[in-house]
């Protein structure tokens, strides 16, 4: 089984790099799952419904998400109402949406994916180890193939969760810092992993922010409206080939194509 992760997907520039690409990445690789993480993927900041609709017309399986799906509060009832949008798993109880869920191939194969939130330099929220020690319970029986987005700060909190999870999930791919790492690996219990799957938007920018704002900000310590680059738009993301029989990873690829202007 091949499933492709596409990592953040920031703001128009990126929703049009996945349109422009997708099809062509599906007939490349036989892909059998589509995962996308979607926090950044309405103007920069959060997801509304025309968006979410957008994604999944594209052909995008289930959408992940991190610490910016709650800016738009249009993201708030699609959270109860689509269970393919999730949203990190280790927050409160009681807020709006899962933060995993089991989701069915062309093929009929089950695969779970699970999305949790790192704390170092986050939010304060419950513990992501334990938050997947308990989905992992719960889905015992139900899926060999288990996909974790990992949207945290620090390599290090990353490196931990996969050396954590290793040989439990088929893949822990991280999210958030917007920057495709070069660690891509298999760890030695059959786990695929990379630190950052990277960004779907503005190669010309600060992390698919316009240059100039984000300067601006560093100089002066203002708040400054921050708005989506445009140029030299790029998607990155990996293609994580699994075993279906045991759920272990046989590969991990590094996606990334730039469109030059």
């Amino acid at each position: 089984m091949k499933i492709l992760f596409v990592g953040d997907i920031v703001g128009r520039p990126g929703r049009q790099m996945l349109e422009r690409h997708l099809a062509s990445l599906i007939d490349r690789h036989l892909l059998d799952l589509v995962v996308a993480n979607a926090e950044n993927a309405a103007a920069g900041f959060g997801v509304t419904p025309d968006v979410v609709d957008e994604l999944f017309g594209m052909g995008v399986d289930v959408l992940t998400s991190g610490n910016h799906i709650w800016d738009k509060k249009d993201s708030l009832p699609i959270l109860e109402q689509e269970r393919r949008l999730l949203r990190p798993a280790n927050y409160p109880p009681g807020l709006p949406g899962k933060g995993w869920g089991v989701f069915l191939t062309s093929a009929d194969v089950p695969v779970a994916v699970v999305n949790l939130e790192g704390r170092v330099f986050m939010n304060n929220l419950d513990c992501p180890f334990r938050a997947a020690d308990a989905i992992l319970g719960e889905l015992a029986g139900t899926a060999r193939i288990v996909l974790v987005d990992f949207h945290a700060e620090t390599t290090s909190e990353k490196g931990a969760m996969g050396s954590y999870l290793d040989g439990r999930v088929s893949a822990v791919l991280g999210t958030h810092t917007h920057v495709q790492t070069a660690d891509e690996r298999l760890l030695p219990g059959g786990t695929a992993f990379i630190s950052d799957a990277g960004m779907t938007g503005s190669r010309d920018s600060v992390i698919g922010i316009r240059k100039e704002l984000s300067v601006e900000r560093f100089l002066t310590q203002l708040p400054v409206r921050f708005e989506v680059a445009k140029k030299e738009p790029m998607l990155c993301g990996v293609v994580v080939t699994v075993d279906e029989a045991t759920g272990c990873a046989l590969g991990i690829e590094r996606v990334q194509i730039v469109d030059k202007e």
